[in-house]
Order: C-alpha cells, then sequence, then structure tokens
C-alpha cells in the first residue's frame, strides 16, 4: 500500500499488545477494544487497519472498514450497529464508503502531525479502491450541554472558528465536512453526542461495481483406462473448452484427477503408484496454466499428489488466466489415504483473491469439519469450492450434508465436482460414485432447496451456474436468520494455528 508516511504501515498480529494499549487509552474508547476484535479486523479488512511507528513505537493507529452508504449515507445509527459491535464481521468488499472506527494518536506525538498523516493514508485508500466517501463519527467532547445551547448549533460555532473542539476541529482541518449529530451513537448517553463528519472522494469514478455474480462449472468426471499422458490431456482440454463456451468464470475439477494416470503405470500398489504420480507435477501444471491463459477462465484442477522431500500431501491447485498457480493442501486425511498411499495432511489454508471473487478450497474430507469453512468464511471466501473423490453412497452423503450445512452456517456458496466410473487398473481408486452441485444459504434470495444445480447421479456431465453474490450480500445483512452477524464470540470461539504455504514441490 502507498502511504505519504514511510512510517505508516498495515498493522499486523506482532502489533496487538501495543495496539490494545493505545487504542483503549482516550474516552470514550476507554477499554472497547480486546485482541480478538483487532484479530478479526485484521481477517476482514487488513488494508485498512493502520498504524504509526515513531523509534520503534506505535504513536498512532486507525481501525476502519468498507460499507454500503445505501440512500442515506447520513442516517441515524449506532456505532454497534456500524461496527458489528466492534467486530468488523460486516465489512462490505462491495461498500462504496470507508468507515473509520477509531483514530488515536498518543499524546506524544499530536503536535507531530500524525493524525493528519494517518488521514491522509485513508483518504488515499479511498481513491485506491474507488470508494465515494469517508466517513468519521466524532466525539463532541467540548461541548458540555450548556443551557440554551444545541449540539447543531454547537458545531456550527466551530465550523465558524467561534470555538475549538478537539475532534471536530481536527477532522474540519483535513477537508471533512460536517453532515450530521448522531445522538444516541454509544450505548450510555453520559458520553455525549457525535458528529458525522463527510470527506468526499473528488476522483471517485461512477463505476459498475464489482461484479456481482460469476459463472461456475463443475465438472463431473468419468475414470477411465488411459494409454499415455496425452489422453488425459485431451480429456481435460475438453471439458475446459465446454466450460469456457459457456463463458464460465471457473471450472471445477473432482479430487485426485490425476489418478487416472496410474491405470497404464507398472507400478500396481497403491503406495508405488502414488509415489509414481507425484512425478507428473510439472507435466499437470504446465497443462492446466496453458488451458487457464488459453481459455482465459480459472481452474480448479481438482487435487493431485505433491512430494515435498519425503512427505506427500494431497493438493489442490488453483490457476488463474494470467499464469499465477495458488496451492492447497489437503489439511484432514482419511484413514484409507494413509493407509494405502502413505499421504499426509498440509498445514495451511488459504483465500486466494481471484480476479472475479474470493475463494477458498476444501478437499473432500475438509468440509465434513466446519471449523475450516467457517475460517474461509471469516477471511472473507465468497465461494468454496470442493474437489471430491467418494466411492460409495454413504460417502458422497457425507460430503454432501456436510457442504450443505457449511453453505447454511456460513451464509456462503459451495460448489462441489466429483468422480465418476471405474478404473480397475488402479488400485484402491476402483469404483467412483458422485452427484457434483453448486449449493446455496437456505433463504428467499436463492433457490428453494438450496441447489442451484445439479448433476444427473454417476453420468460422465459438465454443470453450469451463475452464482449472485448480490442475493448472498442481501441474505447475510437482511436474511431471514443471521448466521454469520448472530454467532456467539463471547461464548465460542477457535483460534487457527496453520503454518504458511509450502515452497514449490519437489518435481
Amino acid at each position: 500500500m502507498s502511504n505519504p508516511d514511510p512510517g505508516i504501515r498495515t498493522a499486523t498480529r506482532t502489533d496487538c499488545d501495543p495496539l490494545l494499549d493505545l487504542v483503549n487509552a482516550p474516552a470514550p474508547a476507554r477499554g472497547r477494544w480486546s485482541a480478538e476484535h483487532l484479530r478479526s479486523h485484521q481477517r476482514a479488512f487488513p488494508e485498512g487497519q493502520l498504524v504509526v511507528e515513531r523509534g520503534g513505537e506505535i504513536v498512532g493507529a486507525a481501525l476502519s472498514l468498507v460499507v454500503s452508504g445505501g440512500r442515506d449515507p447520513y442516517r441515524e445509527h449506532s456505532w454497534a450497529g456500524a461496527t458489528d459491535d466492534g467486530w468488523f464481521r460486516n465489512h462490505d468488499p462491495y461498500g462504496d464508503t470507508l468507515y473509520l472506527a477509531q483514530l488515536t494518536v498518543a499524546p506524544e506525538a499530536r503536535a507531530g502531525g500524525v493524525g493528519k498523516r494517518v488521514i491522509e493514508a485513508l483518504q488515499e485508500l479511498a481513491r485506491r479502491l474507488n470508494l465515494r466517501r469517508l466517513l468519521v463519527p466524532a466525539h463532541l467532547s467540548g461541548f458540555d450541554g450548556e443551557a440554551g445551547l444545541t449540539s447543531e448549533e454547537y458545531v456550527s460555532q466551530v465550523e465558524a472558528g467561534e470555538r475549538s473542539d478537539p475532534s471536530l476541529s481536527f477532522y474540519l482541518g483535513q477537508e471533512f465536512v460536517f453532515k450530521t449529530v448522531l445522538r444516541r451513537f454509544l450505548r450510555s448517553d453520559e458520553r455525549g453526542d457525535f458528529a458525522l463528519l463527510e470527506w468526499p472522494n473528488p476522483a471517485f469514478r461512477s463505476r459498475a461495481r464489482k461484479p456481482l455474480s460469476i459463472r461456475v462449472s463443475c465438472v463431473q468426471y468419468r475414470m477411465r483406462k488411459l494409454e499415455d499422458f496425452s489422453g488425459f490431456e485431451r480429456q481435460v482440454r475438453f471439458f475446459v473448452d465446454v466450460a469456457a463456451a459457456y463463458g464460465s468464470d471457473f471450472v471445477l475439477f473432482p479430487e485426485l484427477l490425476t489418478a487416472q494416470l496410474m491405470s497404464y503405470m507398472e507400478e500396481k500398489t497403491p503406495l508405488q503408484a502414488i509415489r509414481h504420480l507425484t512425478e507428473f507435477t510439472e507435466q499437470v501444471d504446465a497443462l492446466f496454466v496453458e488451458l487457464a491463459r488459453e481459455f482465459q477462465v480459472s481452474i480448479v484442477g481438482g487435487s493431485h499428489p505433491i512430494r515435498y522431500g519425503e512427505r506427500i500431501e494431497n493438493v489442490a491447485t488453483l490457476y488463474l488466466p494470467n499464469g499465477t498457480v495458488h496451492r492447497q493442501p489437503k489439511l484432514h486425511v482419511t484413514p484409507n489415504e494413509h493407509k494405502h498411499w502413505g499421504i499426509a495432511g498440509g498445514s495451511s489454508l488459504q483465500v486466494f483473491q481471484t480476479p472475479k471473487a474470493k475463494v477458498g478450497i476444501l478437499i473432500c474430507y475438509d468440509v465434513e469439519f466446519p471449523e475450516a469453512a467457517r475460517y474461509l468464511t471469516e477471511q472473507g471466501a465468497e465461494v468454496i469450492f470442493v474437489p471430491f473423490c467418494t466411492d460409495d453412497r454413504q460417502a458422497y452423503l457425507r460430503v454432501r450434508y456436510c457442504a450443505q450445512a457449511r453453505a447454511v452456517e456460513n451464509q456462503v456458496y459451495v460448489a462441489l465436482a466429483g468422480t465418476v466410473g471405474n478404473l480397475p487398473d488402479a488400485e484402491n481408486m476402483d469404483i467412483n460414485y458422485a452427484q457434483s452441485a453448486v449449493l446455496s444459504p437456505s433463504d428467499f434470495a436463492f433457490a428453494r432447496d438450496g441447489i442451484l444445480v445439479e448433476a444427473g447421479l454417476n453420468t460422465e456431465t459438465i454443470i453450469t451456474t451463475d452464482i449472485d453474490f448480490e442475493a448472498l450480500r442481501e441474505a447475510i445483512n437482511e436474511g431471514s436468520v443471521r448466521p454469520r452477524h448472530d454467532r456467539r464470540p463471547d461464548l465460542f470461539r477457535f483460534e487457527a494455528h496453520l503454518q504458511p504455504p509450502r515452497e514449490e514441490p519437489d518435481v
């Protein structure tokens, strides 16, 4: 991020303790924030959490999020409503307004222009994100309710230079404009009224906002005996070509897609075959990178076993149209995978920012664990892709029922693609059972049964549907139930102990 001052940067987890001391010091924010709040801010909108360092110490900070101004951006509202009670889980990546929840400068740094630098950095952020405005609620700390003087009259006197108010005078000096008085901004009215101030972004361009829908294709892929790698290439290319012809933005292939290559290997024990299969990693990458570039679609290439030293992981790879490659390992390994193939579980879980959407990937068994999907949605995932490979109806239904639950409880879209058919010459991959689908939350904005599209059972095919992010946002903010907003972090919490993504595989 480009900032006017090299001392200004985005906050990190290591800033938590000194940042807490700073933002909890002044009234009326005293004691408002916790370490969990700050971590939630960094998950929701890291670019909007700024700190200023001087001499190795944090002397200034800004906590902000993006919201939708709607038809009346200056309407009466509360601090709890604007900030999701301080958690920022209501951060709206499609919004048009940067909302400054708190700006704090240490007393010893106030004469050094730190506050002005932070405001300039926020204004630059609003320009870069092409937001319509920057809004800030300023505490009227100098207004003591003099007899016969209203809050509006007090603000007018400050605007005219007849009075000075610590917060209001500062923001007026930074090109902010007074819009209205917020009288019930805090739960307790003993801390007084707030003035809502706006900095209108002069560089704002009327925009077709981020596309509010994407088109997704899921390939229900039939495993068949191959003679060589070129047969695999032809089959994969066919499906990408079809998806591109339908105008799809994403193509999802099933888990262990490349296991089909084992059908012409001489190694017949599962462990030998899987080790040999890892040697195709470079070839598989080259194929999907070429297809993503040629057809200008993002491809989740199912999953493929990748070797890191002596360790083998089951890894899904996301290939973007610009040639970028992202890896997501399977975290939870089934007893069968471990016993027959020696596969180990990975330890990194990411949300990937693509040109069309923020997406996460959970491989088959991973979707049966609620924590993984919760983590992805808290990191901003709008779609979770689930490549899977199941051998019978019971196994398939475990994946399907859990995927539907993840869609409902996290208010997120979940797309599944599985393998069908038989592979007699590949031990431990001999039969397959699948019914691929794209699932939605269950509410009025979506299909009646929460299924956007569904493939025929155990038939090789490709299914395609549009995913509507406007409907998703409506459900999250105004749905019949609002699981994202109504969670109880005061009662239930979990902490992720994830590792950085692995380096490139051994090939």
